[in-house]
């Protein structure tokens, strides 16, 4: 599934840093605005516990994760949307992903540059926020007129856009983002092809300092990200960057001392791709036994044969079921021989809707 979750935030928050964390792709960074300026990509391992579990009670030779990919964006400025900064083009980095995991600076320290010589997260949030949306107005306004014209012919793919733009436009006018307003499944089409950022689905990331990582919540700059992200809707999360970038370069064997000396029991990286990949819509199924027990990354809301697709289209094509266990009844009676006897083993046809921790035997002809 080549979805993407855009890391993004002003100059100096970060943002390189928690990439280079999350993929150790070694991103430059900078003391310095727009240390990035092509956007990096990588991909990581989605970390599932699951796995190990599925592997224990059918053994196979390997165990494969599944993958998602992170886009570091340059720094934004205030008047990005007039072309201030990168301006334009990092404008059109964002457009590029699906979601946008905005990392907001929530710890002091006095060598390390602020752009605006302060540490205040909801004044980075307001100003990366309100140049998407004057971004977003500036789009909507040069498409209004137009569409409004042809609607007047009474086309009916411009009369359904137009009620969508007027639906849109006064909410930008407040300063609010696209993804504020409720959208009937029709509209929510229409909305996809205007391309609009404040459209996408949003984690903000509250970037604390290492003495904050064993209780979060003592972070009073947390505590604003946090009560924003609540009020609009979203998410938040808090990680420290600089800390997580360090145990992504120990052993594995050392990365759980490590965290139990923090006081923490799991990496603050694998709380943010787990919460990446479900902001995205993103689940998983998987498949067990014999050469790898593997992940696989579907779209909630997908059925059998479409997943099945994930795999092969051969599959996709050929679809006849999809034998299906669900993990947590794996889990619980500890062989496929019990799951059988107790009556979970599922034949699901073509009308199934996969769900999160599905084990699937596809059957198919081709």
């Amino acid at each position: 599934m080549a979805l993407t979750a855009g890391i993004v935030g002003l100059p100096n928050v970060g943002k390189s840093t928690l990439f280079n964390a999350i993929t150790k792709a070694g991103a430059e960074m900078a003391n310095y605005p727009f240390a990035t300026i092509d956007p990096n990509v990588g991909m990581v391992e989605v970390p599932d516990s699951r796995l190990a579990r599925i592997d224990e009670i059918i053994p196979a030779k390997k165990i494969v994760h599944t993958t998602f990919e992170f886009t570091d964006i340059a720094g934004i400025v205030k008047g990005a949307s007039k072309g201030e900064g990168l301006g334009n083009k990092f404008l059109e980095n964002i457009r590029q992903v699906d979601a946008i995991v905005h990392v907001v600076r929530a710890f002091d320290d006095d060598n390390i540059t602020h752009v605006a010589n302060k540490v205040d997260p909801l004044e980075d949030i307001d100003t990366i926020n309100m140049e998407l949306t004057l971004a977003d107005l500036e789009s909507v306004n040069k498409r209004y007129a137009r569409v409004e014209k042809v609607a007047r012919t009474k086309d009916k793919d411009a009369v359904a856009e137009f009620a969508v733009l007027q639906k849109i436009k006064p909410v930008l006018e407040e300063g609010k983002p696209v993804r504020s307003i409720e959208f009937n499944d029709e509209e929510k089409k229409i909305v996809k092809g205007l391309f609009l950022l404040t459209s996408k689905p949003v984690l903000y990331v509250a970037n604390i300092a290492e003495e904050d990582m064993a209780d979060p919540e003592q972070s009073e700059y947390y505590q604003q990200v946090k009560k924003f992200a609540e009020d609009e809707g979203s998410q938040a999360l808090a990680v420290s960057a600089r800390t997580e970038e360090e145990i992504a370069e120990l052993p594995d064997d050392e990365k759980q001392e490590f965290l139990e000396a923090e006081g923490v029991e799991e990496s603050g990286l694998d709380r943010l791709i787990r919460a990446s990949y479900k902001l995205l819509g993103l689940a998983t199924f998987f498949t067990a036994g014999g050469k790898e027990t593997r992940a696989w990354t579907f779209k909630r809301g997908m059925k059998a044969p479409q997943v099945a697709g994930v795999i092969h289209s051969d599959f996709e094509r050929g679809f006849i079921r999809a034998e299906t266990v669900s993990f947590d009844d794996l889990d619980k009676y500890g062989s496929m021989q019990a799951v059988k006897e107790a009556g979970r083993l599922r034949l699901e046809g073509k009308e199934y809707e996969v769900q999160d921790g599905d084990i699937i035997e596809f059957r198919f002809n081709v």
